[in-house]
Protein backbone atom coordinates (compact mmCIF):
# COMPACT_ATOMS: atom_id res chain seq x y z
CA UNK A 1 0.00 0.00 0.00
CA UNK A 2 1.33 3.70 -0.78
CA UNK A 3 1.96 6.41 1.37
CA UNK A 4 -1.14 8.57 1.61
CA UNK A 5 0.05 11.46 2.90
CA UNK A 6 -0.92 14.89 1.64
CA UNK A 7 1.32 17.95 1.15
CA UNK A 8 0.50 20.86 3.35
CA UNK A 9 1.62 24.22 4.02
CA UNK A 10 2.59 24.91 7.69
CA UNK A 11 2.81 28.59 9.59
CA UNK A 12 5.93 27.44 12.16
CA UNK A 13 7.06 29.99 15.33
CA UNK A 14 10.64 29.48 15.82
CA UNK A 15 10.98 29.21 19.78
CA UNK A 16 14.25 30.17 21.98
CA UNK A 17 15.98 27.26 20.40
CA UNK A 18 15.14 27.88 17.28
CA UNK A 19 12.71 24.95 16.87
CA UNK A 20 9.42 25.25 14.23
CA UNK A 21 6.65 24.68 15.86
CA UNK A 22 3.58 24.37 13.90
CA UNK A 23 0.79 27.77 14.10
CA UNK A 24 -1.43 27.09 11.48
CA UNK A 25 -1.80 24.70 9.10
CA UNK A 26 -2.81 25.97 4.97
CA UNK A 27 -4.83 23.25 3.32
CA UNK A 28 -5.98 24.77 -0.33
CA UNK A 29 -7.75 28.13 0.47
CA UNK A 30 -8.50 26.96 4.27
CA UNK A 31 -6.22 28.05 7.09
CA UNK A 32 -6.62 25.99 10.47
CA UNK A 33 -5.38 27.86 13.62
CA UNK A 34 -2.92 25.14 15.87
CA UNK A 35 -4.89 25.00 19.38
CA UNK A 36 -2.42 22.70 21.06
CA UNK A 37 0.55 20.88 20.07
CA UNK A 38 -0.25 17.37 21.73
CA UNK A 39 2.79 15.55 21.30
CA UNK A 40 5.51 15.62 19.02
CA UNK A 41 8.66 13.39 17.99
CA UNK A 42 11.58 12.50 15.93
CA UNK A 43 12.64 9.60 13.74
CA UNK A 44 15.52 9.94 11.47
CA UNK A 45 14.86 11.69 8.98
CA UNK A 46 11.53 13.69 9.93
CA UNK A 47 9.70 15.65 12.66
CA UNK A 48 6.54 14.54 13.63
CA UNK A 49 3.83 16.86 15.16
CA UNK A 50 0.11 15.64 16.60
CA UNK A 51 -1.68 19.37 16.44
CA UNK A 52 -5.16 19.75 17.52
CA UNK A 53 -6.78 22.83 15.68
CA UNK A 54 -9.12 25.21 16.84
CA UNK A 55 -11.92 23.75 14.60
CA UNK A 56 -11.60 20.80 17.39
CA UNK A 57 -10.14 18.30 14.85
CA UNK A 58 -6.73 16.96 14.99
CA UNK A 59 -3.64 16.69 12.84
CA UNK A 60 -1.03 14.52 12.60
CA UNK A 61 2.34 16.29 10.45
CA UNK A 62 5.63 15.26 9.60
CA UNK A 63 8.34 17.47 8.12
CA UNK A 64 10.68 15.90 6.16
CA UNK A 65 13.66 17.51 7.33
CA UNK A 66 16.35 17.37 4.37
CA UNK A 67 13.46 18.35 1.44
CA UNK A 68 12.19 20.96 4.31
CA UNK A 69 8.73 20.08 3.36
CA UNK A 70 5.52 19.45 5.44
CA UNK A 71 2.74 16.51 4.88
CA UNK A 72 -0.52 15.73 6.64
CA UNK A 73 -0.63 12.04 7.24
CA UNK A 74 -3.59 11.82 9.39
CA UNK A 75 -6.70 13.66 10.38
CA UNK A 76 -9.72 12.99 12.57
CA UNK A 77 -12.41 14.54 12.89
CA UNK A 78 -13.49 16.38 16.17
CA UNK A 79 -16.47 14.64 18.14
CA UNK A 80 -19.42 17.14 18.18
CA UNK A 81 -22.05 16.21 20.99
CA UNK A 82 -25.66 15.53 20.19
Amino acid sequence: MGDLALEVRVECYAGHRGEETPRALLLGEGRIEIAEVLDQWLDPDHRYFKLQGRDGDIYLVRHDMNADTWELTMFQAGRTSS
